[in-house]
């Protein structure tokens, strides 16, 4: 049987990168998956996962989005939120706009999000946020960044608590650098610095931080809540 056979699963910033990876491995376990996406030109079903155009960072849009999944399916099983931005930004360059859009997104979208799944979650519902090893490190020019991960990890904590009586658990997954689209941008010169700082000597795959995302959702990590799972080929653990 698979993990996720007759869940329904919704994927905060599911299409493409990371959440993409994430979106596709639910619907091989059989989930019925709504994934977000802030593009227009994104949001089209993808095979058997249904694609939503959502800003994450409107609670608007989330709220369209809840209502849609309660039509149709009266429930959601598994929750990740896995929008996010990451933008350079040194402490004499950061401005308002800068802090309010990387907070907006990161962490605002983020509550709001989980607080509207948890009104449509029974008793074994699963919640994963995608956090950062950003948010444990100090990396130069992305304090914003890493704060907004920090705050994750915390509410990562306080969730897990205050749900637990309602039978619904809480964690994270930190991933470390990861080959997405995003990170293809970059220059040669930082993605091979960036390799040369993990022990296992590359960035990590999307489909390899999914299965991560797979465990804490399903069954398997039943006695799991409220814990962090680094998946950073150990840049930030030695």
């Amino acid at each position: 049987m698979s993990r996720l056979s007759n869940k329904i699963a919704l994927v905060v910033g599911g299409v493409g990168g990371i959440g993409g990876a994430v979106s596709q491995r639910f619907a091989k376990e059989e989930a019925q998956v709504y994934a977000t996406s802030r593009k227009g030109s994104e949001a089209a079903s993808i095979g058997s996962i249904r694609a939503v155009q959502a800003d994450a960072s409107s609670s608007g849009d989330l709220n369209r989005v809840f209502e849609q999944i309660k039509s149709e399916q009266g429930r959601i099983d598994v929750l990740v939120v896995n929008a996010g931005l990451s933008e350079y930004a040194p402490l004499e360059d950061i401005s308002e706009d800068h802090f309010d859009r990387t907070f907006g997104l990161n962490v605002r979208s983020l509550v709001f999000a989980t607080q509207g799944a948890v009104d449509l979650m029974k008793p074994g519902g699963t919640i994963v946020l995608i956090g950062s090893i950003a948010g444990d490190i100090g990396t130069k020019g992305y304090g914003v960044y890493g704060a907004t991960k920090a705050a994750v990890r915390s509410f990562t904590r306080t969730w897990a608590n205050e749900l637990a009586p309602k039978g619904i658990r809480v964690n994270i997954v930190s991933p470390g650098p990861t080959d997405t689209a995003m990170m293809a941008a970059a220059s040669k010169e930082i993605r091979d610095a960036l390799s040369g700082m993990i022990p296992l000597g590359r960035m990590g795959r999307p489909d390899e931080v999914a299965a991560a995302v797979l465990f804490l959702a399903s069954d398997e990590s039943s006695f799991t809540t409220g814990s962090e799972l680094a998946v950073d080929g150990g840049m930030a653990q030695v």
